[in-house]
């Protein structure tokens, strides 16, 4: 009797002790600027915008039955292009199919009914939605986001951690609401070691900080 009383003591150590171990799994804390927890919900939402157009994008606009107002044109830095019979035309905030609905209403002063496609071939998107690796990794710059982007995903676009990185000290900022949040990051862990609960989901505009290791 006292043997199968110690026997189930064991087993509900070990249930608690699982129970423990889950919890930290499925609850990713740190402290935000604004003094609130942030949890791995909140820092895993999924995405389902559509995509905006940015400077840098290159576009084939396509209009039916005239190709010679048919081209291939970039984004300017100003966030406009210019087609045949209609300049300066705003891309800013627009989705691809926005803009061939007003490219369509430039162009009905010399076309009748314009039909009008837009593709896209090379993607950026707008400066206020792509994600920005800074710091240690081996190639910092700015990443086009993408629909169900992660943290890495992101590492593998900048070729990963340098020599000097401490990883496990790298933050996520976010700005939610009109609030900054700041999450911790395990770069190393998740990299290094390949411990995929390090890895997170990331949102338009994010910005990923690794900073230099102390010694």
């Amino acid at each position: 009797m006292i043997v199968l009383d110690r026997l189930i003591a064991k087993s509900n150590i070990a249930k608690i002790a699982f129970c423990g171990a889950l919890a930290a799994m499925t609850s990713l804390a740190a402290c935000a600027p604004n003094g609130t927890t942030v949890r791995t919900a909140d820092v895993t939402p999924s995405y389902t915008g559509n995509y905006i157009l940015g400077p840098g994008d290159s576009l084939e606009v396509f209009v039916w039955h005239n190709p010679e107002l048919s081209v291939k044109v970039p984004v300017r830095p100003d966030g406009r292009i210019s087609i045949p019979l209609a300049e300066d035309i705003d891309c800013s905030g627009k989705t691809p199919t926005q803009l061939a609905r007003t490219i369509e209403t430039r162009l009905k002063a010399y076309v009748n009914d314009p039909v009008v496609t837009v593709i896209v071939n090379d993607f950026n998107g707008p400066y206020s939605q792509q994600v920005r690796v800074v710091g240690e990794a081996s190639k910092p710059h700015s990443i086009s986001y993408r629909q169900d982007m992660t943290v890495l995903d992101a590492m593998i676009a900048v070729g990963g951690l340098t020599p000097y990185a401490a990883g496990n000290r790298a933050v996520l900022v976010r700005s939610a609401d009109g609030k900054q949040q700041s999450v911790p990051l395990h770069l190393d862990d998740l990299l290094k070691d390949g411990d995929i609960r390090a890895n997170v989901a990331l949102r338009p505009g994010d910005v990923l900080i690794i900073p230099e290791s102390y010694f």
